[in-house]
Parts: C-alpha cells; structure tokens; sequence
C-alpha cells in the first residue's frame, strides 16, 4: 500500500453545487485529497462524478461551495487554467485527435517550440520518453494516432497527462480498455507517480481494483457525498456496494439456467479467419446459450464477433444462423438473418448520441414504420416506450436525448434495439465497459432473460470474472486462435489468464 503524506490536504471541496436547466448534479459533494495518495472516488452512473471533475478540472463552474488547493480557495476558471494550477485530467472518452501523430496529442496546445517554431525533433524525444515511462517504448512517437488501439489512445492520453508539471491527475475509468497486463501497468506507473508526492482521483467500476490500488475512498450517490475518506483496507466491497445503490446487491451474476439437451443450433462457425488477425475458429452456440469469448486486449475476440457480424469481410471458413450460411462481409444480410452487435464503442459504434432514444431503439427496423414514404413516428415511440419499461429505465422517455443517458442505460438502449428487432443471435462486445455495479447486476439479469428466451448469445468482455460469471461455455483466445474451449466453471481466471500468457492450447 502507498505512503500517503498527511502533511495537509492538496485538494479540499466542500458542499459544492451545480446545476442544469432544471437538473441538480451536485447537491452537496466533500472531497478532500492528500499529495502521494490514491483517492478512490466511487458512484453509481448519474452519480455525479462527472460533474464533479468536470468542475475540478475548469470545464464547468460550480453554483456553490467552496474549491481549496493547497489550503487557499480556488477558482478554477478553464481547463487551461486547471493545468496551471497542476490538475491534469484523463477523460473516460478518449480525448486523442486521431489525425495528429502521437508526440503531437501528448504535446497538444503546449508544443516544444524554439522561436515560435514546433520543434518537432524535441517534441518526439521528449514523446519516447514518456512513452517508456509508461513501459510503451513499442509505440513511435511518429505513428498517428488514429492507427492505434483504443487501448494504447489511452496509454498516449496518459502520456499527456504526465506531460504537464503535475500535482494532482484525475484519472476516469483508465483501466477501462486495458487487459490485464496493461492493467498491471497502469498500476506500476500510478505507484510511481504517488512515491514521488503525486496525488491521483481514481475513478473506477472495477472495485477490485480499489483494493489493490486505493488509499481512501469516497462515494457518491445522487449528487451527494454520502462517505468520505473511508480506508480501503477497512472497507469491505459490500459495504461500497450499499453506499453506492442504497441496497444489497448480493448476486451479481444470475444463476444460469441448464441448456435444453435438444436445443437447436443457432449459430455456426467453422474455420473462420480474418487475414492477419485471426485464423481457423470454429464454435456453435445453440438457443438460450451463453458463450464467452476470454483473451487479452489484441488477441482477435472483437475481431471475431465483428467478422461474424458482417462488418468484417472473412477471408476464410463460413458463418451459418439457424442452418443458413450468410453472405460475408454484409452487415445487413446479418441483421436480416438474425444477428445483432453491441459494439466495443457503443457511443461512437452503436449509437446516435443526439438523436433521441425512440429512434435508437428502432433503428436496426426503420422500416416497419417507413412506408409510402411517410413515417409512423407515434408508433416508433410507442415501441420504443413498452421496452424502455421492460427494461427498467427510467424515465421511460422515448423522447429524451441518448447523450444524456447514463453508460448502463445506454447499454440498454442498443438491447432495447434488438429486442425491437426479434434478433435469434445476438452478440455483446464489453457490454458493461463504463457501467456502475448496480447497472451492472441489471445488465447480466437481462442478458439471461434473453437467453433464456431462446436468443444465442456471445460475450466477449476483458475482464475474465465477467466472461466465467455470466456465460455457460468459455472460448479463451490468444493471438488469434481459439486454444481452450470447456464449461465455464470448469475454468477459473488464474487458468484463464495462464492460458493466455502462454498462448497454447490446452
């Protein structure tokens, strides 16, 4: 565990406020962080912890309440301010610009520059060094960005960060695209950076992760504190877990329901490949069966759903829904023959953020109600409101804007989709990245309804207790290949993770 300096707080906040057209985020939120630790900030989706360190870092400014750094109360007027002050903040949606090279995002609106000149010899040096700093000396200072994984965008993201002369770095869902190694890496850095008196806001779901990596801990819930400065090694995980719902959430997982011996085969792959990606996997998931897709960040498993979906062109093997072999490469003959994919990216990927709910949820089956080139927008939301209620959102507005919603409540919104459309097959690609706990029960709970209602499912997820939880059968993938197939409880995540570190089968 780190040392933590109690000479003084860095950062204190007291009872701060702020409001939206009508919407209180924060009602009242303390916070108080010491230099050289790791403070744990914890909350439910809509908790508020975006607003608040959104407020923290100048993007927004509070109505009330009062922002102490080092002991003087503050006004954090910009962002561009914030970093004058030493707070750096790494955003839970990547905050890269995919066109510039990555010396050039780590270095953004602060460029090493001789006479008014970039000097771009000296930007890419300084780059590198960041970069192994942060055990990433593989990725070139000169590649573009935008040829990068969403794992290593958040590496170059992190890179900025330490660029500035930092005293305080808020970091929002960092593990989020990370596999465990990386995840490890993340850690080693953050242990450096507190060893050397800098302080971190570490925000995560992943509350095992506060464990290994926390020092005090504080939760929000409905725009308030409601626990502060909590130890973590005194607090237990069902405690938070209360805090942060206002009730027990015992199961995360549900109970799986036993396969029915002669349920049909829904889906067929055999011998797939994708050129350079991956090569020869074959599975068969069968109607109301969970199966899980395990592997480290790179190892081909998203690939694999998006190829079997039709947005990837397979270069060898075939697909078959229900005996009938689709068409490569086309996404639409998917849809039609009974797919459908949430997406890693579900906000870039799989939504349209400002268009509103009712037309998400129907999008995959626009044309039930296009005809005659009119267009039933009274039936689109009804529709669209009988399955916001069957899922438990709430407000069930069809009409609110999907930006707004929460990250489990977005989740919901792309199985609302498909629930729309009478999908057979469907496919979850990290269904519950960037998603609270409590969302999260409600999400597994979902997801063996629908199983259980006779849809085929595949989950691929980066976090192994997900895959193990919530499917009946596990695939573990490693560079491509498919090296383990067996129940899912025939399995555990140390033998997971040393199958895929040794990448062979077994």
């Amino acid at each position: 565990m780190i040392n933590v300096d109690h000479a003084g707080p860095l950062l204190t906040v007291r009872d701060l406020t702020k409001g939206f057209a009508g919407v209180q985020a924060l009602k009242g939120v303390d916070l108080e962080v010491l230099p050289g630790e790791v403070h744990c900030l914890l909350g439910q989706n809509g908790a508020g912890k975006s607003t608040l360190i959104k407020t923290l870092s100048g993007s927004y400014q509070p109505d009330g309440g009062t922002i102490r750094w080092h002991g003087a109360e503050t006004l954090i007027e910009s962002p561009v301010a914030a970093l004058g002050l030493g707070i750096a903040t790494m955003y839970q949606e990547l905050d890269v610009v995919d066109g510039l090279t990555v010396a050039e995002n780590i270095f953004l609106g602060h460029e090493q520059a001789v006479a008014g000149i970039t000097d771009r010899r000296s930007t890419n040096r300084r780059a590198r060094e960041l970069m192994a700093r942060l055990g990433h000396s593989n990725i070139s200072a000169t590649r573009e960005v935008g040829t990068l994984s969403a794992a290593n965008k958040q590496i170059v993201s992190m890179a900025r960060a330490l660029s500035h002369d930092t005293q305080l770095i808020i970091m929002d869902e960092p593990s989020a695209v990370l596999d465990a190694e990386e995840v490890r890496n993340l850690f080693r850095v953050v242990g450096e950076l507190t060893d050397a008196g800098i302080a971190v806001i570490y925000i995560s779901h992943r509350l095992e992760e506060i464990n290994q990596i926390g020092d005090r801990i504080t939760v929000i819930k409905d725009g308030r504190t409601v626990a502060t400065n909590l130890p973590v090694a005194d607090t237990p995980t069902s405690e938070l877990i209360k805090l942060m719902t206002g009730r027990e959430v015992e199961n995360v997982f549900p109970t799986a329901t036993p396969l029915a011996p002669d349920a049909p085969v829904i889906l067929d792959v055999d011998a797939l490949g994708l050129a350079g990606v991956f090569d020869d996997v074959s599975l068969q998931v069968r109607a109301g069966e969970i199966v899980g897709l395990a592997g480290l960040v790179g190892s081909g498993r998203s690939e694999i759903l998006e190829t079997i979906y039709g947005a990837r062109t397979a270069t060898s093997g075939t697909v078959s829904i229900s005996g009938t072999r689709v068409k490569p490469g086309s996404v639409q003959a998917g849809v039609a023959a009974g797919m459908g994919l949430s997406p890693e990216e579900r906000k870039s990927q799989g939504l349209i953020l400002d268009e509103p709910i009712y037309r998400n949820v129907t999008l995959a089956s626009f044309t039930r109600w296009a005809k005659g080139g009119l267009l039933k927008e009274k039936e689109e939301r009804s529709v669209a409101r009988e399955q916001l209620v069957a899922l438990e959102l709430r407000p069930a507005d069809p009409d609110r804007v999907t930006r707004t919603l929460s990250g489990g409540n977005q989740q919901k919104i792309l199985l609302a989709r498909w629930l729309v459309h009478g999908t057979s097959l469907l496919l979850l690609d990290e269904p519950t990245r960037g998603v609270d706990v409590g969302a999260r029960a409600e999400i597994y709970a979902l997801i063996r309804r629908l199983a259980d209602a006779g849809t085929a499912v595949v989950v691929v997820s980066s976090e192994i207790d997900e895959v193990l939880g919530l499917a009946d059968r596990v695939l573990v993938i490693a560079e491509g290949r498919v090296i383990h197939t067996s129940a899912a409880d025939a399995i555990d995540e140390h033998g997971v993770l040393d199958l895929v570190m040794k990448g062979t089968a077994a």
